[in-house]
């Protein structure tokens, strides 16, 4: 859930204020300031199946699986963001900023997506996203379905679109040669059946 902090306009310094002293997430973008913090049940189980799955696939290779409490920089949507996890290999570079580490060369970001967030993390989000140099894989996940939506860095710089539909289909994770299965991120999630409203219909 993302929730504005008051209706008024704070500079970058007032909200890194904020930020030291709040047990929340706080998010700001051109003087506004939002919580990102009540999420449901289903994304934080989610979240966790993601984490323990690419646990286990990069396990022995010097990656690092960061949570949702790690400050992204991106260039482009100043000053930081807090994606549901990133994924690096190798060192993680980091800059401070307003008394904060900030990590500055993700490989991958992973957003599971709700009602709410939806269109802004597929579009705006995604583009803004693109100006960090470092990025090269984007994993959308759906809260309400078994549905990943995956967007590839290729070699000459465009983006390729692929997705995994269904409990019993995977992905390629081509920046870290890994294939990741849907059965393993949505375990423990039941989804509402798709039919339901049409018997209810037929009666």
């Amino acid at each position: 859930m993302v929730t504005a902090i008051k209706n008024q306009k704070y500079t970058v310094e007032e909200y890194f204020e904020l930020e030291l002293n709040s047990e929340e997430r706080l998010e700001f973008w051109d003087g506004n300031v939002w919580s990102m913090a009540g999420a449901s049940p289903e994304h934080e189980q989610i979240v966790v199946n993601v984490g323990g799955h690419l646990r286990e696939l990069l396990r022995g290779r010097k990656c690092s699986i960061f949570s949702s409490n790690l400050k992204i920089l991106v260039p482009q949507y100043p000053p930081y963001r807090y994606p549901d996890l990133t994924v690096i290999c190798g060192e993680g570079n980091y800059e401070m900023m307003g008394g904060m580490k900030v990590l500055i060369n993700p490989q991958m970001i992973v957003e599971i997506l709700s009602p709410s967030t939806e269109a802004f993390d597929r579009s705006d989000k995604f583009s803004y996203y693109q100006s960090i140099l470092s990025f090269t894989e984007y994993i959308m996940i759906a809260a309400n379905r078994p549905k990943i939506t995956q967007l590839i860095k290729s070699n000459e710089g465009e983006w390729v679109q692929r997705e995994g539909n269904g409990l019993d289909s995977g992905l390629h994770l081509p920046s870290f040669n890994i294939d990741i299965l849907l059965s393993e991120i949505y375990l423990g999630i039941e989804f509402p059946d798709p039919l339901a409203n049409i018997r209810l219909v037929d009666r």
